[in-house]
């Protein structure tokens, strides 16, 4: 068992990732190693989970009292929520989520970076299209396109591309983002230039045009 477990690591499995920013946001908080890990756990995909005692106390191997009280921190720091949804069948379930620590680590995020507070509308945007907040991990990439060169009006109308395609995220931008690099489009004028003589030379209305599969 515990060679398997060794392997598991070695080979990448089973891994769990948190950004910088959630760690700086759990220091200011001044959770505990408990609370931080169960926090964790929620944050890798593992959000408006079950409330299924046995499986997060084995995934995490904690004790019960430990889980109980890792619980208690993040809900009495507004981290954590328990909601009661009905399933399938009509029954109740309990179901934990994290939500709330997406909203608290924006705030922490904007207030303590003037930069990224200075991109507020434009993640605004995203958050208005996408109908939910951001993840730390989404900031990382929307950032990253703004510290590449890409105005920020440029993003904004990759997102209205990606939306009017039916797709919300952010690969899908990152990939309009791309094409129009390799065309030469730099600005909202590139593109509505190259639009126009896409539709000079065939029929296509704003919402058909597809930047992916031009050719």
């Amino acid at each position: 068992m515990v060679k398997k477990k060794i392997l598991d690591l070695v080979n990448n499995n089973n891994h769990f990732t948190v950004d910088k920013c959630v760690l700086k946001c759990a220091r200011q908080m001044n959770l505990d190693i408990n609370s931080l890990i169960l926090l964790i756990y929620l944050l890798n995909g593992r959000d408006n989970i079950l409330f299924d005692y046995k499986k997060i106390l084995d995934d995490l191997d904690f004790n019960e009292k430990e889980l109980l009280e890792a619980i208690s921190i993040l809900k009495d720091k507004k981290l954590l929520s328990i909601t009661m949804k009905k399933n399938e069948e009509g029954i109740l379930e309990e179901r934990l989520s994290i939500s709330s620590f997406y909203e608290i680590l924006t705030s922490k995020i904007l207030d303590d970076n003037p930069e990224e507070s200075n991109n507020k509308d434009l993640y605004d945007d995203f958050e208005n299209e996408f109908g939910r907040t951001l993840s730390p991990m989404e900031y990382d990439i929307i950032n990253n396109w703004i510290e590449t060169g890409i105005s920020k009006e440029l993003i904004s109308l990759a997102l209205k591309e990606a939306v009017f395609s039916g797709v919300s995220n952010l690969r899908y931008i990152d990939k309009i983002l791309y094409e129009w690099n390799k065309k030469g489009i730099k600005t909202a004028s590139d593109v509505a230039k190259k639009r126009q003589k896409k539709e000079e030379n065939q029929e296509s209305s704003y919402y058909e045009y597809d930047w992916l599969n031009e050719n």
